[in-house]
């Protein structure tokens, strides 16, 4: 009885021993099946971002020097009429992001800040100068920075930001529904994502 009792608890023992290393490698290999799922959803959203807007402008141009004094006026002026094609949109390829499988969890370290691309087609009408004040590159530089400062504000009155965020917004809920999905934790600057709107852009500086 007494070599069948210890035949018996060497026997539960050696169970319990296997049950323990299937369980161990099972989680060991959803873990490492989770981790490609992230990796994979990590590569479907490094791409860029983009949403895109039409914008004209007209633009008057007038300049006026006084010679000699008061005695002489050398004027010149154009009608410029301008079409944009302009693009807001964020390079995901630069996102930094970080999978820590023993915490399961996965760490959005920056989202890259957004850039606006004016693609501007300038047509001039109605040129005049006088033989004393000549239309020069200055003038015409001139001329591209007023119009572009001009774009701007129609950009920011625009719904064109607002639509690239929400478009970035969608892309980065991928990585919410994934990890909740899997019971994996989110965290971005320091806070664990619980819902969409706890990602806060923090830099809307644009780059031109």
């Amino acid at each position: 009885m007494k070599k069948i009792g210890i035949g018996f608890g060497i026997a539960i023992v050696m169970v319990l021993l296997f049950r323990s290393c299937f369980s161990t490698s099972s989680e060991e290999a959803i873990l490492k099946e989770n981790s490609m799922l992230i990796q994979e959803q990590i590569a479907n959203v490094s791409k860029l971002v983009v949403s895109e807007g039409h914008f004209a402008e007209v633009y008057n141009y007038k300049d006026s020097q006084k010679l000699f004094g008061d005695l002489i006026s050398a004027d010149k002026k154009a009608l410029v009429v301008v079409n944009a094609e302009v693009t807001v949109q964020y390079d995901l390829r630069k996102m930094k992001v970080e999978i820590d499988a023993s915490e399961k969890t996965v760490y959005i370290r920056s989202i890259p800040e957004p850039e606006i691309k004016i693609n501007p087609d300038f047509e001039y009408y109605d040129v005049s100068a006088d033989f004393l004040n000549p239309f020069v590159a200055d003038d015409y530089n001139r001329i591209k920075n007023n119009v572009k400062n001009s774009l701007m504000r129609k950009i920011e009155a625009s719904s064109l930001k607002t639509n690239a965020s929400n478009r970035l917004m969608s892309e980065l809920s991928r990585f919410y529904v994934l990890t909740n999905a899997l019971e994996w934790k989110l965290v971005y600057e320091g806070q664990k994502i619980k819902e969409l709107d706890d990602f806060k852009l923090t830099n809307e500086t644009f780059i031109y």
